[in-house]
């Protein structure tokens, strides 16, 4: 089954995030088209996914699906086997009440703090309706820990499931924001920053996506608190150790060398170098070229 997936910006796009993880986080093939929010190439895209009018909206046998709770269960029938909900009846009946939550609530929480995973900033107040969202938020990781018997280090229901996926941007927005949570709660979204698919979103998104301004906060920045990215530097003038893209087996060209962690290796365009520079260890196949 072939699907295209239309998204916006990585940085700022939670929405977007969300459609890329149900195909990203259960192995699922996928060819992204992507445009700047808010500029009118956006809307071009957009043309060709009718009547779809956001992101995310995806394209494939059954036509055009948008709206990320319908990809997700039209993802789930079509591939049964790729785990989307949990197997368990119980368990996926909160999976989808808590993915059914996230995609209509949490307003304050959205309103005052916009995905932004350019940064990380300190000194963000939260108001009450924020305070009231992550009490709530806490309560409903809670409740599928409890209700599934979920060990430390687990996703919400054992297994990743698309209540993860959506609970992605808000496990973002709490580290970009620094949001109190209680240490159970920090303990998840520490699980996510660690994600290597996460991660690898994070990359590509600091690799490509202009700053855009309205989601600025004006705050300090502080480091971002996810795992420290190995060393990385584009590079040129250098022998890489590889002829051809980890990624995409296209020869490497002067102009998309990268130095990591002291070895220096090459790629197919510059996009796929500032993505592995961006983080190397999120992607397994510029490791493997180096021996990790």
């Amino acid at each position: 089954m072939d699907y295209t997936l239309a998204i916006g910006d990585r940085t700022y796009s939670s929405w977007s995030l969300r459609g890329w993880l149900l195909f990203a986080r259960f192995g699922l093939p996928v060819q992204v088209v992507s445009a700047r929010l808010y500029t009118p190439g956006f809307a071009q895209m957009l043309e060709g996914f009718a009547p779809a009018r956001l992101v995310p909206v995806m394209r494939g046998p059954e036509g055009t699906v948008w709206d990320s709770l319908a990809m997700a269960e039209t993802l789930a029938e079509a591939f049964p086997d790729a785990g989307h909900w949990p197997r368990d009846r119980r368990a996926r009946a909160m999976a989808r009440s808590l993915a059914a939550e996230m995609h209509s609530g949490f307003t304050a929480l959205r309103a005052a703090c916009p995905m932004n995973l350019a940064e990380a900033v300190s000194g963000f107040v939260p108001d009450g309706g924020v305070l009231a969202d992550l009490s709530r938020l806490e309560t409903l990781w809670a409740a599928a820990g409890a209700a599934t018997g979920r060990s430390e280090g687990e996703w919400l229901f054992g297994d990743y499931s698309v209540a993860d996926a959506f609970f992605a941007p808000v496990a973002a927005r709490v580290a970009t924001y620094g949001l109190p949570v209680t240490p159970e709660a920090r303990a998840y979204v520490d699980r996510y920053l660690a994600d290597g698919a996460f991660r690898r979103w994070r990359a590509m998104g600091r690799a490509a996506d202009p700053v855009q301004e309205r989601y600025g906060t004006g705050l300090p920045e502080r480091p971002w608190p996810g795992p420290v990215p190995l060393p990385a530097e584009a590079v040129t003038g250098e022998t890489p150790l590889n002829e051809t893209c980890p990624y995409s087996g296209k020869p490497v060209v002067p102009e998309a060398l990268a130095r990591i962690d002291g070895q220096v290796i090459g790629f197919c365009n510059t996009f796929c170098r500032d993505k592995t520079v961006a983080d190397p260890e999120a992607w397994p196949e510029a490791m493997q070229l180096l021996g990790r």
